[in-house]
């Protein structure tokens, strides 16, 4: 039984009911439908905290689905799941080639950023100076990408750019 038919939580019966009318009035084929209602059930055994349900769900939508913005959404939650998970280096392979088929995704460029400054301060709490300022560079590099997609957004970011040197210009918005 898929997974949106066995919620009891008025949320997700209310996103499901609404998914299911959009799904039959939106003209697409079976096969995008179909892909949707894995991505969906994947969206929902995640915000359960059952990953290994979610990546199964999302990997199935993958395999399905043709459209590269929509595929990109998908390896983006994958790559949210590795990162919970503490696998930073699949999670950072998920969000690249999210990007890599939807460039306009600030929040992979900035969940790419923070792993990469994570891996810097691990970094430099073990005195590996020029590695962790290596990684904060890389970490810059993806924030800036991010804030020039949202400059409203990641104000902390921004800040720390500043902060650190890092930002090449004063105001990002």
């Amino acid at each position: 039984m898929p997974r949106s038919q066995r919620n009891d939580n008025f949320i997700d019966k209310t996103f499901t009911v609404m998914a299911d009318i959009i799904l039959k009035v939106l003209p697409t084929n079976s096969q995008a439908k179909e892909a949707f209602v894995y991505y969906r059930d994947g969206m929902s055994a995640q915000a359960e905290g059952e990953y290994a349900e979610a990546l199964e769900n999302y990997e199935e939508a993958l395999r399905l689905e043709e459209n590269s913005n929509d595929r990109s959404y998908i390896l983006y939650n994958i790559a949210l799941i590795h990162a919970s998970n503490g696998e930073h280096e699949r999670a950072l392979g998920y969000y690249q080639q999210a990007i890599d088929l939807n460039p306009q995704m600030p929040s992979a460029l900035n969940n790419i950023a923070v792993i990469y400054h994570y891996q810097g301060e691990k970094a430099k709490e073990a005195g590996q100076e020029e590695e962790a300022e290596a990684l904060f560079d890389r970490a810059a590099e993806y924030w800036k990408q991010a804030v020039r997609l949202a400059p409203n957004n990641y104000i902390e970011a921004q800040n720390w750019l500043k902060i650190t040197g890092r930002s090449e210009m004063d105001v990002f918005f």
